[in-house]
């Protein structure tokens, strides 16, 4: 699963797997072995029962080798998705609590502004790839804002986090782990210092009383869930939309939206579509396999969701599913993605303001010559190349040069986070 083979036709790779049943044998690294579940009931059945299924990593982590490249990944950490009971019920509450604190409309509006910022910058080229310009980017200066640190530092973690998901070597991969944790450990430092209206102080002074160690971890996998699956959700709808005619209407008010076109991915290429990693806590027949203790079972929610075939772009119903059923995307039981109200409000967002900037957007090759990046976990896009009419920043009519600050405007380095309630306050067109 880890292969190009994968990448080019994982749902061609699913179907072969069927044959053994809900639950198929796989390899997610070199000689790393896993069972993958395939059926949707089966994945249901495991993800509500955290008594038979743990997701503490660490007794099976121990069976791979250091360097395996799988190990980042699935190493345990003291956060909500490698623990069980009344931990991840502890960790968990405060990821939610916090990010309930921003209110949809402060969220929008940071969207809306660091969306006119990036489009700003290619703009006038008329020409851009989507996902090194934009989805992978944008995620990235938000998180930087809502934790807490100044719009000037933000490049730090994009070059930080774009160095350690890209890193074609162990050394470019060390670097940007480095450079990732000086980020994470001056944003701390931080906020010890001077609190303000932030998700790293609302980490930091949370009722459930996290250690140092605790908020930083909360942080990083934070943002590092947050941050793949985000662009990913990004990049496949911009890809479906751009790629379909029954979209093209929508950009000056036909019948099909971004939000369809978000619902088509979450359904069929899930942004994350292998993942839920889960360890039976004892010896199991489940769905008709016997699975040793501590093995490693993953969840594919792409496979579950297309089980009963797949949907045409803008052919899902209502709530995402084939014929209006539900998905797996976000996962399911007290696992679950805990922001996921977030997650749409900002990928919508961010292919709204897109669209209407630049309306006559199109792919510049086909659809089906697109490359996917390798690896098992995730269905991403390694690069959107798009045209547009260009736009520069002294035509006539509202442009995002007018709507947002320029981004090469340095601003004060303060630990403090802006007022929520001037949030967005900049002029936009509606």
């Amino acid at each position: 699963m880890y292969g190009p083979e994968f990448a080019a036709d994982p749902h061609g790779v699913y179907d072969r797997l069927r044959v053994y049943g809900p639950l198929a044998p796989v390899e997610v690294a070199p000689g790393v072995g896993a069972l993958l579940v395939l059926d949707y009931r089966a994945a249901l059945d495991l993800l509500h029962d955290p008594v038979t299924w743990s997701k503490d990593s660490r007794v099976w982590q121990d069976t791979i080798p250091e360097d395996s490249p799988i190990r980042p990944m699935m190493s345990w950490r003291p956060n909500v998705f490698f623990s069980d009971g009344e931990a991840h019920t502890r960790y968990r509450q405060v990821i939610t609590d916090s990010f309930d604190r921003i209110e949809p409309h402060v969220m929008r509006g940071h969207v809306q502004e660091l969306a006119d910022s990036l489009i700003a910058r290619f703009g006038a080229d008329g020409e851009a790839d989507l996902i090194s310009q934009y989805a992978r980017v944008l995620p990235l200066l938000l998180f930087n804002r809502v934790f807490g640190l100044p719009d000037s530092y933000s490049d730090r973690l994009v070059s930080a986090l774009s160095a350690l998901f890209e890193a074609n070597t162990p050394e470019e991969a060390a670097a940007g782990n480095a450079a990732f944790e000086s980020y994470i450990g001056e944003l701390a430092a931080a906020k010890k210092r001077e609190r303000g209206a932030d998700l790293t102080s609302w980490f930091m002074d949370h009722p459930a009383g996290l250690s140092d160690e605790e908020v930083i971890h909360q942080i990083v996998l934070t943002m590092g869930a947050g941050h793949e699956p985000t662009t990913n959700l990004i990049g496949n709808a911009l890809a479906r939309m751009l790629s379909d005619d029954r979209y093209y209407s929508t950009l000056s008010g036909g019948a099909l939206t971004p939000r369809d076109a978000i619902l088509d991915v979450l359904q069929n290429e899930p942004p994350i579509s292998n993942y839920s990693a889960h360890f039976p806590t004892r010896d199991v027949l489940f769905h008709g396999t016997w699975i040793r203790k501590g093995q490693l079972v993953l969840v594919s929610y792409a496979a579950a969701n297309t089980q009963h075939g797949r949907t045409a772009p803008g052919q899902g119903g209502g709530t995402g599913g084939s014929g209006g059923g539900a998905h797996l995307a976000w996962a399911a039981g007290p696992h679950s993605c805990p922001v996921h109200r977030p997650a749409l409000l900002i990928a919508t967002t961010a292919i709204e303001r897109l669209t209407a900037w630049l309306s006559d957007i199109e792919l510049r090759v086909a659809f089906d010559t697109l490359e996917w990046r390798n690896g098992p976990f995730h269905r991403a896009l390694a690069e959107l190349p798009a045209r547009f009419t260009p736009i520069v920043p002294d035509q006539a009519g509202a442009t995002p040069w007018k709507s947002s600050p320029s981004s090469s405007t340095p601003q004060a380095a303060t630990s403090t986070a802006r007022p929520t309630a001037s949030a967005g306050s900049g002029q936009r067109p509606g």
